[in-house]
């Protein structure tokens, strides 16, 4: 695996470069994204380690996946993860690992969720059109959309739409491990 500073380099040189791409100032992303202007100077520093949430909304109002910010290098043709370049993101009782993503034509993500018991996550809706799709591998996942929770046990899977707030909890006495893919139509946004 990239070593955390190897990653939070990553990240400024990607989201630097990607907004300076698009010609977009500081203050144009800021708003595009939610994510204030001074946090967005910290990240293009270098300074800080962005939540998931936090490169969530920046990917999205660049049009790109969380994959292509946390990007150590190009792209080739046929590209094999080797499981020490996966990119984690622990949070307390959450652990999020990002082990593959592509850009074109969709943009896709494949994940590796563990929470322990007791953990959860609160994703924010992501652009128009997006679905995540999951399957539960150990435990039990509460999952609330639109204030209703879904229970989605070990083996079984859930489609739904993540264009709207919504939370992945750990109810449960044991670890939750889910594999989930996240499919994002490409938009390009307004230059």
């Amino acid at each position: 695996m990239e070593d955390p500073a190897t990653i939070t380099q990553a990240i400024a040189n990607n989201v630097r470069a990607q907004r300076s791409h698009r010609g977009l100032t500081l203050d144009a992303l800021a708003a595009r994204s939610g994510v204030s202007r001074g946090m967005l100077v910290q990240i293009e520093q270098g300074r800080t380690n962005p939540s998931i949430s936090t490169l969530t909304r920046i990917a999205s109002a660049l049009g790109m996946t969380v994959a292509g910010l946390v990007e150590v290098s190009d792209v080739p043709v046929v590209r094999v993860i080797d499981r020490s370049d996966v990119v984690t993101f622990d949070q307390g009782g959450v652990r999020a690992r990002l082990l593959v993503g592509a850009e074109r034509p969709t943009i896709l993500e494949l994940w590796d969720w563990r929470l322990a018991p007791g953990g959860h996550h609160d994703g924010d809706a992501h652009p128009a059109g997006t679905r995540e799709m999951l399957t539960v591998l150990t435990g039990e996942l509460t999952l609330t959309v639109y204030g209703k929770d879904h229970l989605v046990r070990a083996d079984d899977a859930v489609l739904f739409t993540a264009d709207r707030p919504h939370r992945y909890a750990n109810r449960g006495q044991e670890e939750l491990r889910l594999m989930m893919v996240v499919a994002e139509p490409r938009q390009v946004p307004d230059q």
